[in-house]
């Protein structure tokens, strides 16, 4: 009997989650704040693109690190770092829509997201390697790359806009 399900590579699972997040974006800042706020949307948009993508990670941790090691250059050298980033995203993304303060928050965030942008560089860019991304999860078909280095580019934005806001 054949098992109906996803064959072959896509960005289904990401853009999914990256639209839901927008949507969550989008109806949080219509219910709390008076008319559109751009930069309070793409606030909540990464806040929520990072808290959804922690949770796909943390559903299967073990999974996940086994795909994370084979090209982020700081899990290959300490495996304990495939394991603690899922819940350093989660912290940020969570950090961000509490607002705890960004000398906090904006650092974790800025970390995570140069070592990912940095690694995804590498393995895609330079070394050529077509590999599976970890991004929501380890058993998934998302190809490591554009997507994967934009939400890193994210989290690197949104550490720094944190660091920045804090001053």
């Amino acid at each position: 009997m054949e098992q109906a399900g996803q064959t072959g590579t896509t960005y289904t699972p990401v853009l999914a989650i990256f639209a839901v997040a927008f949507l969550m974006s989008l109806a949080t800042s219509f219910a709390y704040m008076p008319g559109v706020n751009l930069i309070n949307i793409v606030e909540l948009f990464v806040a929520y693109s990072m808290t959804i993508l922690a949770i796909q990670k943390l559903r299967d941790l073990y999974t996940f690190s086994n795909s994370f090691i084979t090209y982020d250059l700081l899990a290959m050298r300490h495996i304990r770092y495939a394991y603690i980033y899922p819940f350093a995203e989660a912290f940020a993304g969570i950090g961000m829509l509490a607002s705890i303060s960004g000398f906090i928050v904006g650092p974790v965030s800025l970390f995570i997201g140069t070592v990912g942008a940095i690694s995804v560089f590498k393995a895609v860019y330079i070394d050529k390697r077509e590999l599976k991304c970890a991004c929501v999860g380890g058993d998934s078909n998302v190809p490591l790359g554009f997507v994967s280095l934009t939400e890193n580019l994210f989290m690197i934005g949104a550490g720094a806009w944190m660091l920045y806001s804090a001053l």
